[in-house]
C-alpha cells in the first residue's frame, strides 16, 4: 500500500507531508500514518521542530471522508471510532516539540481541527479556512468546538460553526488563528525561517515553554504560575541550563545538547 504521509528531514527540522489527492482528506490510512510518523519523531533525538503540511495547493486538507459517514448513521455506542479520531489529533497537540502547519489551500472541518492542535499556522494567502459541519447536519467532532474557542475566543468560535462560512487568510490572521499570511508558494519556505530560529535553543526548555502555556491554558492563574514554576524547577535541572549560563558569561553562543 502506497504511503500518504511522507516525511523528510533537513537538519534539525522534520517536514511531514500529506500526501492524498485530490483534497487530502483525513481518512483512517492518514490518521494512522499521522500516528505513527508523530511517535517515531518524538523519539528522534536530531529533531526539534516538525513542520506539518500537503501536496499540491488545492487543499491543506478538506475534512474528513464523508464516503465514511454512511457507515456510522443511525448507530449507537460509536463514541470509542471517534475518540480513536481525537487520540491522535491530541497526540499532535501534545507532542513534545514545537509543531508548525502549513497552510497551502482550503483548510475544512478535520483539516482546521489538525491546524489547530498545531503550536503555529502559516496560511498562503490563497487559504480558505473553515468549519462547515453545520452545512450537514453536524457539527465540529475532531476538537473544533473545544481549540478553535481557545484560538480565538467563544464569540469568533461560535459565529463560524454556526454560519459554516469559511474565512480568508487574512481575517484569520486578524483573528489570531493564524500567526502569518503570505504569498501563493511561499508556505514552506515562511515555516523553515520560523523553524530556524527555533531550532538552536534548548529542546527541554521549548518542551516546558509548551507544557506551560498549553496546561495553563486550563488553570486558574495562581495554579497555572505554580506549574510554571515547577517546570522552571525542572529546567534548571538540566545541562542545557548550564551550557546557555556559562555561555552567557563567556560571551559566546550556546552549544545545547537537549539533556
Amino acid at each position: 500500500m502506497e504511503r500518504k504521509v511522507r516525511v523528510e528531514k533537513q537538519e534539525k527540522i522534520a517536514v511531514i507531508t500529506i500526501d492524498n489527492p485530490p483534497l487530502n482528506v483525513m481518512e483512517k490510512q492518514v490518521i494512522d500514518e499521522l500516528k505513527e510518523v508523530f511517535a517515531e519523531l518524538e523519539q528522534d533525538k536530531e529533531t526539534v521542530v516538525v513542520i506539518l503540511t500537503s501536496a499540491g495547493d488545492r487543499a491543506f486538507m478538506a475534512g474528513a471522508d464523508i464516503k465514511e459517514f454512511p457507515s456510522l448513521m443511525g448507530r449507537t455506542g460509536i463514541k470509542e471510532h471517534f475518540m480513536e479520531n481525537h487520540r491522535m489529533l491530541s497526540n499532535i497537540d501534545h507532542f513534545p516539540k514545537p509543531v508548525i502547519a502549513v497552510l497551502n489551500g482550503l483548510t475544512f472541518g478535520g483539516g482546521c481541527e489538525l491546524a489547530l492542535t498545531c503550536d503555529l499556522r502559516i496560511a498562503e494567502e490563497h487559504v480558505q479556512i473553515g468549519l462547515p459541519e453545520i452545512k450537514l447536519g453536524l457539527f465540529p467532532g475532531g476538537g473544533g468546538t473545544q481549540r478553535l474557542s481557545r484560538a480565538v475566543g467563544e464569540a469568533r468560535a461560535k459565529e463560524i460553526m454556526f454560519t459554516g462560512e469559511p474565512i480568508d487568510a487574512n481575517k484569520a490572521e486578524m483573528i489570531g488563528l493564524v500567526n502569518a499570511v503570505v504569498p501563493k508558494g511561499e508556505g514552506l519556505g515562511k515555516a523553515m525561517e520560523i523553524a530556524a530560529k527555533i531550532t538552536p535553543y534548548s529542546l527541554p526548555a521549548l518542551e516546558r515553554v509548551k507544557k506551560a502555556v498549553d496546561e495553563g491554558l486550563d488553570l486558574p492563574l495562581e495554579q497555572g504560575l505554580e506549574r510554571e514554576a515547577e517546570l522552571f524547577e525542572e529546567v534548571f535541572q538540566t545541562k542545557d541550563i548550564q551550557e546557555g549560563v556559562q555561555a552567557f558569561i563567556q560571551k559566546r553562543k550556546p552549544v545545547f545538547t537537549h539533556q
